[in-house]
């Protein structure tokens, strides 16, 4: 049973029938041409005729059909036909929708020609010099044959069927006048044919975006061109195809069927985007993403939906089932720090991945840096310890993500001893208003720059920390204060399993130098040395500024108490409890459940303690190790060992609860 009848000829009508077609919709289609009905789908749920229909015919057909939805796609220059439609809906009482074309940019006073018809067209051209590119039809060829010297002055395109380049070339257009191209055509062709041609002027009617307006209007600034714009004799109101596809999805309960793409559009210039993130861009019915992107990519005919959260753009989605391409714009590429991950969780297969340019290869590229052998992070909405990758790494890369970032980044260098380091900033990367600078950390203290900006730095005096756990005692700044040891440490920083994300609880932290060991370890993660001697407490923070751990916070104050307000943490290692040791542990189980806990242990009575805690609380992967070290000292000439007090290491895990 027909549900539709379109009246078609138009890229519109094209576009709507295969609409229909795809989501298994019976429609009956009308088209001017054999040439039309092959440029739509074949067979299916669509029946198609080109043949042509007077207002009584039109009539018929509609109550032949039970009086389906009428939707008039035609021509905006079809007056006469939209007319027939209209009264045979009226007479029939069949629901009537006009589809028109979305004329878009904003023609510039000055910058163009405005004709009522072609012969006005022509009559203006008369008065002028200089070659005419003519994109109007073969309609409407004759009434160019008016204008002094047109057989190689006017160049005339049209399609390339064998009766319209006869019928043209009767009418004295021939050879490189006469070009015979099947639409549509980019830009980039209409620019290179005015070139070509050597045109001033170019002929177009004001057809819309499917019909290429914009297209040639933009070919036609670019060189240099007037354009010779044809108005549309014919004002009318109606609804454009996308609000016509909604229409049919409300009215037939169809459901999204899009295909969504998911593109990475560089830094935001056009220049910087791939061919392939153009073109699905160019063929996007909406294009979905943050402000700044939306504003960058989306074309004036195009719909749009300003969001970034993943879930709200999911829920968009689905409640729109009339867009069947989806463009969601995501900066640089989509795989470096980008928020595809959230969107394919959410999205599933029915999103595609169109890669883009990474602001670290751009940037590296304008600068005329190497990046393979770089550290490359983000500090755009998470914790980046920049200081301690770039004391231990030449070249460190970072996104930033405020407007004093790259003024914090440059204290922080200072703060922690690297003021001769090289600084690269870059901002509005791509854009006209693209800044990069060079400096050192002093440079840049107070600067204020873009929200969204990178940094490069380059540090010849790094030291480069040891593959494994272990760095030297003698590193570290001492005086008389209770150290772990360097051996000790190894061992009991791998009992705990540090990710490079850990929240981790250094208990009683002496010196720091397991905190700084766990700091410089993990970047991302977030070490608190809880201290309450004074001495102690300002050899951490010596030991802080000189290994830059800026992700280390010293906690001055006696656990658990200091503890309380601290975040939760993923691992513990207790180097001192005063006594306290079940308290400290129940509050470590209390923050979480599932925290990961490791405790050196050198008098019996610590160890006693915390096997009766052990016992008592929720704990599982219980672990003891005694390590007893000796270290050799020189004596004449023999080398005696000296043994160091052997610590027991107690490990454990709080319980994971049954589910």
């Amino acid at each position: 049973m027909c549900k539709v009848i379109v009246f078609a000829g138009t890229t519109e009508g094209r576009l709507l029938a295969e609409f229909l077609s795809k989501r298994k919709v019976p429609a009956y289609i009308c088209v001017a041409t054999e040439y039309g009905e092959e440029l739509l789908p074949e067979g299916g749920c669509l029946e198609i005729s080109h043949e042509r229909l007077d207002e009584e015919r039109m009539e018929l057909l509609m109550r032949e059909k039970n009086l389906p939805l009428v939707i008039d796609a035609t021509h905006p220059y079809a007056v006469e036909v939209t007319e027939n439609i209209r009264k045979a809906c009226e007479r029939t009482g069949a629901s009537y929708v006009r589809v028109l074309r979305e004329n878009q940019g904003d023609l510039e006073d000055g910058k163009c020609i405005f004709a009522d018809s072609v012969e006005a067209a022509a009559a203006i051209l008369e008065q002028t010099e200089g070659n005419v590119l003519v994109t109007t039809g073969s309609k409407e060829a004759a009434k160019y044959t008016a204008l002094p010297d047109y057989q190689n002055r006017v160049f005339l395109r049209v399609l390339s069927l064998p009766q319209v380049a006869e019928e043209c070339t009767r009418l004295g257009f021939k050879g490189r006048n006469l070009i015979c191209m099947q639409g549509p055509f980019s830009k980039e062709l209409n620019a290179a044919m005015l070139r070509q041609l050597d045109c001033r002027y170019l002929v177009t009617k004001r057809s819309g975006n499917t019909g290429g307006f914009q297209e040639k209007l933009d070919a036609a600034r670019e060189c240099g061109c007037i354009p010779v714009i044809i108005g549309r004799p014919l004002k009318e109101t109606g609804i454009s195809v996308n609000a016509c596809k909604r229409l049919l999805c409300e009215k037939f309960s169809l459901r999204s069927a899009a295909e969504v793409s998911l593109v990475g559009i560089g830094m935001g210039g056009r220049e910087s985007r791939t061919e392939e993130a153009s073109r699905v861009l160019r063929e996007a019915d909406v294009i979905i993403g943050a402000k700044r992107m939306v504003e960058a990519c989306a074309e004036a005919w195009q719909d749009t939906y300003q969001e970034y959260d993943s879930r709200k753009i999911g829920d968009y989605i689905a409640r729109h089932p009339e867009y069947e391409k989806i463009a969601v714009v995501l900066s640089g590429d989509v795989g470096f720090y980008s928020g595809a991950r959230k969107l394919l969780e959410v999205l599933g297969k029915q999103a595609r991945i169109v890669c883009g340019i990474s602001s670290v290869a751009y940037f590296m590229s304008r600068i005329g840096k190497p990046w393979d052998d770089a550290v490359i992070t983000s500090a755009h909405g998470r914790s980046s310890n920049l200081a301690s990758l770039v004391k231990h790494h030449r070249k460190v890369f970072s996104i930033l993500g405020t407007t004093d970032g790259i003024a914090s980044v440059a204290e922080k260098l200072l703060e922690y001893g690297l003021g001769n380091v090289d600084m690269y900033t870059g901002e509005r990367l791509s854009y006209r208003e693209e800044k990069i600078l060079h400096g050192k950390p002093q440079d840049f203290l107070g600067y204020q720059a873009d929200t969204l900006s990178v940094v490069y730095m380059e540090n010849e005096d790094y030291e480069e920390l040891p593959a494994t756990h272990g760095i030297r005692d003698e590193e570290f700044i001492r005086d008389q204060v209770p150290m772990t040891k360097e051996e000790i440490r190894t061992i009991s920083l791998s009992k705990l399993g540090l990710k490079s994300d850990s929240v981790c609880y250094d208990i009683g932290a002496g010196t720091g130098s397991v905190a700084v060991e766990m700091a410089v370890r993990m970047p991302e993660g977030k070490v608190y040395a809880i201290e309450k001697k004074p001495l102690a407490v300002e050899l951490l923070k010596k030991n802080k500024v000189k290994f830059a751990v800026d992700n280390l916070e010293i906690v001055e104050g006696e656990a658990p108490l200091a503890m309380e307000d601290l975040q939760p943490p993923t691992h513990a290692f207790i180097g001192g409890s005063s006594g306290k040791m079940k308290e400290i542990m129940e509050l470590l189980l209390g923050k979480n459940p599932k925290v990961r806990m490791v405790i050196n242990c050198i008098a019996l009575e610590t160890v006693s303690e915390t096997l009766h805690c052990l016992k008592a609380l929720p704990v599982e992967d219980t672990e003891i190790v005694q390590a007893a070290v000796s270290r050799a000292k020189t004596a004449g000439n023999y080398h005696m060992m000296t043994g160091e007090n052997p610590i027991t290491i107690i490990s454990c895990t709080g319980k994971r609860r049954q589910e």
